[in-house]
């Protein structure tokens, strides 16, 4: 892998929280800190009398910072004061060599001062259709656009959203630890809360929130009595009052990391019922390769990152309504688990995937952009000034610059 301990450090400024749900950031940061430190500055908490900074290490070289801001602090004091408390936290670490790398483009109005030696922006989501994104967020997008070195897309259809706006973006797709959902194939212990439930199970793993079709999973709970609905994840941006309450939809909670493969191996098929809405419209779902990884069939709607590669391929059921949910789920159920060649047809297609050869690729990209800027630095310092300022639109006279503009 490119670089050392000695490799510039990695500040990540990101809109979702470490101890959350493990997602993109998690999987890529902690590949990252192998060779680098690594500090995930969160949102803050309005929780606080003062502005105060809580520093915790997390994974082997990954410290998470969590801003705590008085809550009657306005937006343009609460920018002012996280940039504060970013200054105190880089001269605590003695930061002089690091690379900005950014989840979320809001990060920018406490950010805007630093000199990194790189700034990456790493567009997982389009943030900007999700439930109350911030007004400032497409001009603060655009404004890293100008100012990045490298922007990485969580998908397909996100990089081909974003490929006209910067010269140098690189699409990376959810991957996937297969060795970790693998587990799901052999015989483990049943979760106690889940053991009780009676197959067939199809279940869902990931955050329940505004981008999950409810009305759907009602209709297959209430079309299919039989079939018990498996719910895993908690719940964001939408009341619990409005999920759908059957006998056979079990919710159960959020379960961390290492216990997913234990739920999964207990399922019949993974289910992907997102709703088709804007804020959907360029997902990538990490659960289609995990599912795919733990030997489950998946049924999935018609998410474009989903249907291309997997749908396409013949490697997940892609149906919208609740009609065409139900015939594709029962022939997972009845026809696709028993496939030995659809299986094999998987494990091939996930034989390309991981993210230790995404994070891989992306180390290179820096490492490139990193001797592309020292280069140009060198060439700066020895460059002749009327050479220079030839570059820069000026043509040198007999006793004077003249300059010309372009």
């Amino acid at each position: 892998m490119p670089g050392s301990l000695e490799s510039p450090a990695l500040l990540a400024f990101s809109h979702l929280r470490w101890d959350f749900v493990l997602q993109r950031p998690q999987h890529l940061l902690s590949r990252a800190a192998q060779t680098r430190r690594v500090i995930f500055w969160e949102e803050p908490e309005l929780d606080s009398t003062e502005p105060a900074l809580r520093v915790e290490p997390r994974a082997a070289n990954v410290w998470m910072a969590r801003p705590h801001l008085p809550p009657h602090f306005s937006h343009a004091e609460g920018e002012a004061a996280q940039a504060r408390l970013l200054d105190e936290l880089l001269e605590q670490f003695n930061l002089r060599s690091y690379v900005s790398w950014y989840y979320t483009p809001m990060a920018l109005g406490f950010t805007a001062h630093l000199q990194p030696h790189l700034i990456v922006y790493d567009c997982m989501d389009e943030l900007s259709l999700f439930r109350d994104a911030p007004r400032e967020l497409l001009t603060r997008e655009r404004e890293l656009f100008r100012r990045a070195d490298l922007v990485f897309t969580g998908g397909q259809s996100l990089y081909n959203a974003k490929r006209t706006q910067h010269p140098r973006v690189y699409a990376f797709p959810s991957s996937v630890d297969k060795q970790h959902f693998a587990l799901a194939r052999r015989a483990v212990v049943e979760p106690t809360d889940q053991a009780p439930i009676p197959h067939p199970r199809l279940g869902f793993f990931g955050v329940i929130d505004e981008r999950m079709d409810l009305d759907l999973v009602a209709a297959v709970a209430e079309a299919r009595p039989d079939w018990h609905l498996v719910m895993l994840g908690p719940l964001a941006k939408i009341d619990a009052a409005i999920l759908p309450q059957r006998a056979n939809i079990h919710y159960l909670g959020s379960k961390t990391y290492p216990e997913l493969p234990n739920y999964l191996a207990g399922w019949d098929v993974g289910l992907l019922p997102f709703a088709r809405n804007e804020s959907t419209r360029f997902i990538s779902p990490t659960k289609t390769p995990e599912y795919l990884a733990g030997g489950k069939p998946v049924v999935s709607t018609r998410i474009t990152d989903v249907v291309e590669p997997y749908g396409n391929l013949g490697l997940v059921q892609i149906a919208d309504t609740p009609e065409d949910f139900i015939r594709a789920s029962e022939y997972a159920l009845t026809r696709q688990a028993k496939d030995s060649h659809w299986l094999a047809r998987v494990d091939n297609f996930l034989a390309r995937l991981s993210w230790d050869a995404t994070w891989e690729q992306m180390a290179q990209r820096i490492e490139e952009a990193l001797q592309a800027k020292t280069r140009d630095r060198e060439r700066a310092s020895t460059v002749p000034l009327h050479e220079l300022q030839k570059q820069d639109g000026m043509t040198v006279g007999d006793n004077a610059l003249d300059f010309e503009m372009r």
